[in-house]
């Protein structure tokens, strides 16, 4: 039976199209770029017609897939939710897996892949199977201090491939959680690709110390002048206790929201906040209302902010992953996930979706 699709989606598609027509715009000196972002708008807007097909038959397909490539990092940064919520005994999707969950990404309609770990440049051979898959963008969440001239040159090579380097702000921020000498590196990463034609970004963890720094206009510009063409703001989630006081409190997520717009609004640059205007859409985009999360085990999660999983691949087809019970349920209970003091409305009600994983995983083995 076919159901149409809910509102938000819409939405949600609208905004990822436009945010690449942003992106067509501010690269117009350089057409090579320009014609890259072009055709990744076509690309969106068929693959969110793809989506809409199998939403109307009953699947629920997100735009965004997150996948934690490795949980093995060459740093150890301090409040990092991966080494807090990670294991490093679990194994690492194979090759050929990855290779199979990406064409069939590809035929469901999931056109952006964001690559994340740990540090992802650590498994360069699922970097080489990208190649293979022209139609998805792949955002590569880096700390770039293994970023030397050959992986600008094959940053420049592959288009699809869009290095986003993790920043904290200044200098003193930076270095604090992630060590000495970091901000000095990708200080120089980011004169290393200038005038490259590489499109890159940056990843900036916000919290409540450092939300009026981030969205100052001074720091935007400075990163702005050193080449950097997208912001991606990550609120902070409080995995490690004795940090909730770093979470943003609601009137400070107010004020990113607002920032981000009027940003966008006063530069050439692309500013998205994760997890974004969720009164915009309704809620929290986890469980495959617009991303999903699977981990360096292969587990199909409903966000990176909460490890817990009933299905998992190559045990079974990225289709079969989607339509799990866990994320189904979530979906199904989405007013229990409204705005919460922790920033992710998944980690704050980390113990029921614990249990709707169990419930689920006990379903399946009776």
């Amino acid at each position: 039976m076919s159901r149409p699709a809910p509102r938000y989606t819409e939405v949600f598609d609208r905004d990822i199209s436009d945010l690449f027509r942003r992106a067509w715009r501010q690269t117009l000196a350089n057409p090579r770029l320009a014609r890259f972002f072009l055709s990744t708008v076509r690309r969106q807007q068929r693959a969110a017609r793809r989506r809409l097909d199998w939403r109307k038959n009953g699947l629920a397909v997100p735009p965004v897939v997150i996948v934690s490539i490795t949980n093995r990092c060459n740093l150890k940064c301090r409040g990092c939710y991966a080494h807090a919520l990670r294991s490093l005994d679990k194994g690492e999707l194979a090759p050929d897996a990855f290779k199979d969950m990406l064409k069939e990404a590809g035929e469901l309609g999931i056109s952006i892949v964001m690559l994340a770990g740990g540090e992802p440049l650590l498994r360069p051979e699922l970097l080489d199977i990208t190649r293979d898959f022209p139609d998805i963008l792949f955002p590569v969440f880096t700390n770039g201090t293994m970023i030397d001239d050959a992986w600008v040159a094959r940053f420049r090579r592959q288009g699809n491939l869009i290095v986003i380097a993790s920043i904290e702000g200044a200098e003193a921020e930076t270095d604090a959680r992630r060590g000495a000498g970091i901000y000095a590196r990708l200080k120089a990463l980011a004169g290393r690709v200038r005038g490259k034609g590489i499109f890159w970004g940056c990843s900036l963890t916000v919290t409540s110390r450092n939300l009026d720094t981030l969205v100052g206009e001074d720091f935007v510009r400075r990163l702005i002048d050193a080449g950097c063409g997208a912001f991606i703001f990550v609120e902070y989630v409080p995995v490690q206790a004795g940090t909730d006081g770093l979470a943003l409190m609601p009137d400070q997520k107010a004020t990113l929201v607002k920032r981000l717009e009027e940003l966008r609004g006063a530069f050439p640059a692309l500013f998205i906040g994760f997890p974004g205007d969720e009164e915009r859409y309704g809620g929290c985009l986890a469980a495959g209302r617009g991303f999903v999360h699977v981990a360096a085990s292969g587990a199909v999660e409903a966000c990176p902010f909460a490890p817990y999983s009933d299905t998992s691949l190559p045990g079974m087809t990225l289709r079969q992953a989607l339509g799990s019970k866990l994320l189904e349920t979530i979906r199904a209970n989405h007013d229990k996930l409204g705005e919460t003091k922790g920033g992710c409305a998944l980690w704050e009600n980390r113990e029921w979706v614990r249990g709707l994983a169990e419930k689920a995983k006990a379903e399946v083995r009776s």
